[in-house]
Parts: C-alpha cells; structure tokens; sequence
C-alpha cells in the first residue's frame, strides 16, 4: 500500500453528513427551512486543488452556486468560476505557497463581481454570527463562508475556510461543506466550536479568524448560447 493517508476520521464532537444522525439533523433543517441553501451550494461542491486552496475552492463554490457571470472564459467558449481564475489579487503561485489571508479572500470575491460583508470574530459576536447563519441558511440569495482554526474543532491541520451548508436550530449545529473533501466529509459542528475557532488569531496579521457573507449583487449579466 502506498504511503500517506486516506481520510481522517471526524472527532466525536462532529456527526458526519451520512451518518444516521446526520441524515436526521438533514430532516429536520430542512422541515424548518434552514437548509435552503444548500440546494444552491450542492451542485457545485468541489474538492480543493491544491492543499493551500481552501479559500479559492470555498470562493469558486460559492460565486458558481449564486449565478454570477465571471464575464471571461475559462475553458473554450465556457465562463465558469474556477480556482485558476481566482488570480486578481494575488499570483496563484503566491498563494499556493503560503494561502490567502481574510481581507484578501474578501476582496477576491469582490473583484468576482460578489457583493460581500466580512467580518472578524473580534469585532463581531457570536449572536451575530449565529443571524447570518440562519439568514443565509433560510435564503437562496446569500452564502456563508468562515475562516476557522481546525483545532476548535478537535481535527488536524490549522487555518481552513469552507463554505455552511446549513443550520439545525435546536442543536445549534451548522453544516460544514469541508472542500478538504480527501480529509474530511460534510460534517455538522456545535456553531459554538465554530465560533471559537474564528476567533483564533492569525500570526502573520495579528488579527482573528472571521465570516463573510456572498451575495449576488442586482447587476447586468453577460449572454449568449453555446
């Protein structure tokens, strides 16, 4: 067998999307309305390309899943966001060395063409994250991404962003979309953990970890057949 992993297992604290549980935590958003968008986000989840990708993949996911024209092509007559395209801010070569910090993933979606509303957990509160989660789980309109530190949640690895799937209100648990897909599967995560792993501080900036809401902002779209 060749060498490496396959996988890791989730810590007890997660309940993995295809788990019995998971499955009933599914159910029951979905009966209270917080799992609207994940229908949007769905179709196109994808798997990050690089192990330093995790914010281009989140960011592709998201600007595909709300429609928005990236007004260039990507692979013959075809526009579609992909991370090869996410290069406005800084070189891929840059980011696939080091990834990419908050501010800059934030501007990248701006750059895209997303109308985007950032936040720092320091400057922000847990109430506040925990409305914009239910909003963006109750809409189609918008998409969550959070910028998070793996060991609040009790996995491998450090900083990772991913786009939240969705929200259980009783549990107060949120849906993980994890574009490390060769790590971990879809998991839903107490939004308290969470929390605390948006507020761990990035080293290189001084500043915490955050959330940024992706809308689709009322703008002319390009058209023609193909």
């Amino acid at each position: 067998m060749a060498e490496g992993f396959y996988k890791r297992t989730l810590p007890s604290l997660a309940i993995d999307f295809v788990s019995e549980e998971g499955k009933q935590l599914f159910a029951e958003g979905l009966q209270r309305g917080t799992m609207e968008g994940f229908f949007r986000l769905i179709p196109y989840f994808q798997t990050q390309s690089e192990l330093t990708y995790c914010g281009l993949a989140s960011l592709a996911m998201v600007l595909n899943a709300l429609a928005i024209d990236p007004g260039r092509k990507w692979k013959g007559p075809w526009r579609w966001f992909d991370e090869s395209m996410l290069d406005h801010c800084e070189p891929l070569e840059v980011i696939r060395g080091r990834g990419i910090a908050f501010d800059n993933l934030a501007g990248l979606a701006q750059c895209a063409g997303a109308k985007v509303d950032a936040f720092y957990a320091s400057q922000s509160s847990i109430d506040d994250f925990r409305k914009y989660v239910i909003k963006c789980s109750n809409s189609n309109d918008c998409h969550l991404i959070s910028s998070y530190h793996r060991h609040a949640l009790k996995q491998t690895g450090s900083g990772h962003y991913s786009p939240i799937g969705g929200y259980h209100v009783e549990k107060d648990m949120v849906l993980i979309l994890d574009v490390a897909r060769f790590k971990y599967p879809p998991h839903w995560i107490p939004l308290t953990h969470l929390w605390e792993g948006m507020n761990y501080v990035v080293k290189s900036t001084g500043k915490s970890r955050g959330f940024m809401l992706i809308s689709r902002p009322h703008r002319e779209t390009f058209e023609g057949n193909a």
